[in-house]
């Protein structure tokens, strides 16, 4: 932690004041420089500050709670977690050009986040094969070119995406809507924690904050702010891609988006997003790379993928179940191969990245045609 222990302590206590949110709390810190200084400071001198007021100045005037601060504080020297104050070095520099910058951050993981280049990808829960075949050819066009890859670690295009970074050799970093002391969902737990040597975990949330539905808009300011471009691969016309969008307008970062059907709900988003020209036609990952003047990085191995997929113990029990049985559904197959459920859902989403297992509707997997 690059903050001063006192310094540490207020930081964290003026995110806990009631209607004290980041426009605020950035106000607060530009006025008077320090958090400390903001506890500090009479209920005067809070009042003058624009944007701040009597009733506000009196929360902060009235705030008491300093044992819950403490506590957290313990739970991130326990876990060893990062703070990431605003002002500090290795806080990631693209928030502060942004209106509304978490003014802290908790991390876990080795990737640099003020590295050269870094591009969030978001998208529709409920991928098709269109949409991870499409992703699956981007990623391993940017395999060799040092970027950081972002997403929400979600269910669909989030997990994909970070399944993909980390096949094709690209740290990637997952933005949580929740404290670090849990991971939702639950099923990307083996997924997370290869993350964490591979990237890392990041959120603006205190242990204890549930993954609540208010907070996934405040996620995704910091997964299109943290970025050099955003990438939607599959929406609908409304959502959460779509509010990362206009976030990352707000923000002026560039946007792309892959093309789809033109009677495919789930890419409804994506074709208007290009006919409004809110969005760059992004076809393959080359779209990207010239847009952005991004070239490979010699010092970044290129990744080879192999001919032959090597299947770990838990995909060849699966494999043989789905080869000996047929179409399972996923909670029979979940049952029959006795495996842990992170270690179940990661060797079901690598079978499927490999297109050697195939998502039916209802839930139904089997194998995939030759």
């Amino acid at each position: 932690m690059n903050a001063l222990p006192d310094e540490l302590l207020y930081a964290i206590a003026l995110t806990m004041v009631p209607h004290i949110g980041a426009i605020q709390t950035r106000i607060l810190l530009e006025h008077f420089h320090s958090a400390r200084n903001v506890f500090k400071a009479g209920t005067r001198d809070l009042e003058y500050v624009p944007g701040i007021g009597t009733i506000r100045a009196r929360e902060i005037r009235n705030f008491r709670d300093f044992s819950s601060v403490e506590r957290e504080i313990e739970f991130l020297n326990k876990h060893h977690i990062k703070v990431l104050l605003y002002n500090d070095n290795d806080y990631p520099k693209r928030l502060h050009h942004c209106e509304d910058p978490p003014s802290v951050l908790y991390y876990k993981g080795n990737a640099d986040l003020n590295a050269e280049k870094v591009l969030s990808i978001v998208g529709t829960r409920r991928e098709t094969d269109y949409g991870r075949d499409v992703l699956s050819e981007i990623m391993a066009g940017l395999s060799g070119t040092g970027i950081l890859v972002l997403s929400g670690l979600a269910y669909g295009i989030d997990a994909i995406a970070h399944c993909l970074a980390l096949k094709n050799g690209l740290l990637t970093v997952g933005v949580l809507a929740h404290g670090l002391d849990r991971l939702y969902p639950s099923l990307h737990n083996s997924l997370a924690r290869e993350m964490l040597g591979k990237g890392g975990l990041i959120t603006d949330f205190t242990s204890g904050v549930k993954p609540d539905k208010q907070n996934f808009p405040k996620r995704n300011r910091i997964v299109a702010g943290m970025a050099d471009a955003l990438l939607v691969v599959e929406s609908g016309l409304i959502g959460g891609s779509m509010i990362t969008v206009n976030m990352a307008a707000d923000y002026n970062r560039d946007v792309f988006a892959v093309p789809g059907r033109i009677h495919d709900e789930k890419s409804e988003g994506c074709n208007l997003l290009i006919r409004n020209n809110r969005a760059n036609l992004a076809r393959s990952a080359e779209d990207i790379l010239i847009h952005m003047n991004w070239k490979k990085d010699a010092n970044q191995p290129v990744i080879q993928k192999e001919i032959f997929y090597p299947l770990n113990k838990d995909e060849k029990i699966i494999m043989a179940l789905l080869s000996d049985h047929g179409n399972m559904h996923i909670e029979a197959l979940q049952r029959s191969v006795a495996i842990g459920p992170s270690a179940f859902s990661s060797a079901l989403l690598n079978l499927e990245m490999e297109r050697l297992v195939k998502a039916f509707p209802g839930k139904i997997y089997g194998l995939s045609g030759p």
